[in-house]
Order: C-alpha cells, then sequence, then structure tokens
C-alpha cells in the first residue's frame, strides 16, 4: 500500500511525501486537470455517495480502535484514510453545516442546532447547488440535521424512511442503487447511530477499553459496549450501501465519502474542543486520485472538502468557500495545504462559546463566557455521564479562559501550558491565529455575547441534562 511518512520540520509541524507511482500520480493530475468538466459527457462524470454517521470521532476499527467496523475497515484499505482530518466543529449542526457549505459554521449561520432554531444563511450555498448545473441529481434519505425540514435544503428527491437508524435508512439507499437512476448523482445517506441512545450490550463490556481520558469501570465498560452495538449497526449499513453501489455496476464510476460530525457523545468528547471532539473518521474511495489505497497524515478540515470537489470535477469554486482542496496532497503536488485549521462551540443545547486553532503540534482554546464550571448540559446523558457527575464533575473547576497544549508530549490535552512563561511566545503565535481566523471570518463572537434567533431554544448552562430543554421551567 503506498502511503505517507512522516518527518519533522523545525517549527514542530509535521511535513510528509507522498510515496506512489509516477503513472498513478499523472493519471490524477489529468483527471483534475480536464476529465468530467463537461468534455467528456455526463456519464463520465463519477457520482458521489456521502455517507455520515452521528458521534462517531475517529473511535472506528480503520484507526486501530477495538470497534466491531469491518466494512468501515474494508473500505478504508480500499481507499483513504485521512488521520489528521477534523470537523469545522463538534456539534451536529455545525459540523456538517460547515463541511456542506465549506465555510466556518459561524460564517454560513449555523452557530448551534437546527432543530433548536438555528439555520444556514442561505441554503443555496448546500454542495448540491454547485453539482446541479453540473448534470448531478440529488438524494437524501435519513440524517440531515441542517434544517428543521429537510425540504428547504433543495433535493431533487427525499426517501422515506420508517426511522433514522441504518436498519431503515441503508435499504431505502439500497432502493434508490437498484433500478439503476440515471447518472450522475449525489446520493446523501445519513444514518443516526452512533448517536445516543444505544442498543443493548452485545459484546462482553469486561473486556473493552474506554478512551484515554476517562477512568477503566465498570460504568464506563459498559457504556462503550453500548456504543460498540450502535457501531456494529452503522457498519452493517454501510456494507448495504457498499455492497449495493457493487451488484448495481456503480462502483468503479463513484465517489464513496464516509465520515462522521464529531466525537463519541462521552464527557469531554462531543461538544468539546479537545481532538477527542473535533478529531473526525474521514475515507474517500473512488477513480483518479483516490483510486489507489493509501493513509494520508496531512492537517485536514471538513471544510476542504468541498473545494476538494471542485477541484477534482474540474468545476469553479464558489467564492464563499473558506477552504483548501487536498487534491495536491493525494497527487504529490504538496506535501501539506493548511498549517491550522479552526473549531468552535456557540449554541449546542446551551450556550458555551469556545473557540480553538490547532496546529500539528499545537492547540490553543479560548472561551468566551467566564464560567468556571462544566456546562453539563452540553453533554449527553449515559453511564459515563453520571459516573463523573456522581465524582463531582459538576463543580470540577475550569480554572482558566485560555488553554495550550503541547499535542506532542501531551495528546490527551491535560497539561495546560497558557500560563508557563517559558510558553509565552507560542502562547501569543497561538492567540493571534485564531484571532486573525475570527476577523477573517467575520465571528460574531467578537462583538459579544451571540443571542438566539428568533423562535430559538436553549436551556440553561447550569442544567444537568439536555433534556431539561423539554421539561417545565424550574420553580
Amino acid at each position: 500500500m503506498n502511503g505517507m511518512s512522516t518527518g519533522s520540520h523545525g517549527d514542530g509541524l509535521s511535513r510528509r511525501s507522498f510515496v506512489g507511482g509516477a503513472l498513478s500520480a499523472a493519471f490524477a493530475n489529468k483527471l483534475s486537470a480536464q476529465a468530467w468538466n463537461g468534455n467528456l459527457g455526463k456519464s463520465t462524470r463519477p457520482n458521489i455517495v456521502y455517507i455520515h454517521s452521528h458521534d462517531s470521532g475517529r473511535y472506528l476499527k480503520p484507526y486501530g480502535n477495538n470497534v466491531p467496523t469491518p466494512r468501515l475497515d474494508r473500505l478504508a484499505h480500499e481507499g483513504i484514510l485521512f488521520r489528521k482530518a477534523f470537523s469545522g466543529a463538534p456539534t451536529c449542526s455545525p459540523s456538517r453545516a460547515a463541511l456542506l457549505t465549506g465555510q466556518s459554521a459561524h460564517r454560513s449561520g449555523m452557530l448551534g442546532l437546527a432543530h433548536l432554531g438555528w439555520s444556514l444563511n442561505d441554503y443555496k450555498q448546500h454542495l448540491l447547488h454547485t453539482l446541479r448545473p453540473h448534470g448531478y441529481s440529488s438524494t437524501l434519505v435519513g440524517m440531515q440535521h441542517i434544517a428543521a425540514k429537510p425540504e428547504v435544503i433543495g433535493y431533487d428527491t427525499i426517501l422515506p424512511a420508517a426511522t433514522m437508524s441504518a436498519k431503515d435508512v441503508a435499504p431505502a439507499a439500497v432502493g434508490f442503487l437498484k433500478p439503476r437512476p440515471a447518472v450522475p448523482f449525489f446520493l446523501d445517506v445519513g444514518f443516526f447511530e452512533t448517536h445516543r441512545k444505544y442498543p443493548d450490550p452485545v459484546d462482553n463490556p469486561d473486556y473493552i477499553l474506554p478512551p484515554a481520558t476517562l477512568p477503566d469501570t465498570p460504568e464506563v465498560r459498559r457504556d462503550m459496549a453500548g456504543f460498540h452495538a450502535s457501531a456494529r449497526v452503522l457498519d452493517r449499513g454501510v456494507g448495504q450501501v457498499l455492497d449495493a453501489l457493487e451488484e448495481y455496476g456503480f462502483a468503479k464510476n463513484t465517489l464513496v465519502i464516509s465520515t462522521t460530525d464529531h466525537g463519541i457523545a462521552f464527557p469531554e468528547m462531543k461538544c468539546d474542543l479537545n481532538d477527542s471532539g473535533w478529531g473526525v473518521s474521514l475515507i474517500m474511495r473512488g477513480p483518479g486520485a483516490f483510486k489507489t489505497p493509501t493513509v494520508c497524515d496531512a492537517l485536514l478540515s471538513h471544510i476542504d472538502l468541498f473545494p476538494t470537489l471542485c477541484e477534482y470535477l474540474a468545476i469553479d469554486k464558489p467564492a464563499w468557500l473558506e477552504g483548501k482542496s487536498f487534491l495536491p496532497v493525494l497527487t504529490g503536488v504538496q506535501a501539506e495545504i493548511r498549517d491550522e485549521v479552526f473549531a468552535e462551540v456557540t449554541y449546542h443545547a446551551a450556550y458555551e462559546p469556545k473557540r480553538a486553532v490547532r496546529t500539528h503540534r499545537w492547540k490553543y482554546i479560548k472561551r468566551f463566557d467566564g464560567r468556571h464550571t462544566p456546562v453539563l448540559p452540553n453533554c449527553d446523558d449515559g453511564g459515563s455521564k453520571a459516573y463523573w457527575i456522581a465524582n463531582g464533575w459538576r463543580t470540577n473547576p475550569l480554572e482558566h479562559d485560555e488553554e495550550l497544549y503541547d499535542l506532542v508530549f501531551d495528546p490527551t490535552e491535560r497539561n495546560n501550558l497558557a500560563d508557563a512563561p517559558e510558553h509565552g511566545e507560542t502562547l501569543r503565535e497561538m492567540q493571534d491565529r485564531l484571532q486573525r481566523w475570527m476577523v477573517a471570518t467575520q465571528d460574531p463572537l467578537l462583538h459579544g455575547p451571540v443571542s438566539l434567533p428568533a423562535g430559538g431554544r436553549a436551556v440553561d448552562p447550569n442544567a444537568l441534562s439536555p433534556a431539561e430543554l423539554n421539561r417545565p421551567p424550574r420553580a
């Protein structure tokens, strides 16, 4: 398997060299330069199947975790596995909006959850509207979570499914493929898994290792066993769609994009700006630049996917895009396309404004609400959360509004160096990086607290559970 090897650079940023044959590189460059631009006819354009899960992070088999996802593992070995891909936000709607519009969540308008009142400023900025003039039909089946009503997004077809679970969504997607629809098509397949509430465990919890940031206790192991059960459902759904692409003759000319929105729904993961919160799985398999199996360690953001597709398909890039095409990395032209990625939280269940910038070595997080205790309703309820609360998480202090982590020596981000004099220069550099991005993207936090939109809802940050949104106010 061809791959990317890592070396060190004086500024702490990793550098890579793509190991690939000259013929395959030349072929990929040719594809990005001229194929699918209309000269070869609509039938030669690659179909795009966008498969996305909910709350999976990188806690999947292809990333070395002992989670039962063999079909995702197989897909990774057939395509390109991106090991340093990050979402634009560790929360559901903002992360999906960033990917599908190619811009930061706050600039797209999605500063919170779609079912709680937030929306895109302009649904014409969705990827499907850029693909449509180039012959693509668009179909949605399952989850989308960037609009309260999916009809406003603009899909040509929205397929019904009994639930948002992969057990119902995958067969609906197969039903779309079976009659061999006209090509090219953009098929958006959204699975509820691995969001809570989890199915009953299948694996014995005694033999499951929790993530490194959580304690190894019976309560947490059982919670992780539930996640494993949900991941099994997800993987079966992915397998059904992949099998259908093969059976009905679409596999060779279809770009498959498999990803998730953010980290898993455990304490200090989902809705958190640690890597465990906004680090995501990303696997791509398809003709041309995505044909040769490899592993990519380049630093990427979800917002880079939109411009990459534009270059891959040789179509014009919309003016609003903030991301950068990573096709030059895959073709060996560049080792990296960026040296920093950004993420944000404004609203989830509750208001919790914070921003982050990450390089290969350093992470800087800034909080804007002045709180000194965790915002517990922004962590989904479950056994691990209950265990932490029982042991005092509610009063666990957040001592600093700024955090700085050395990801080489502190990959789990536990040793905050923001007050360390010897790292003052690095702190100032990271502060400047974040400030420049916020100004360039017109971040509303620069002007003070962000208000809810008309009709928007949020729970009290001092609450315990996101479920309190649906409960009567306390007396």
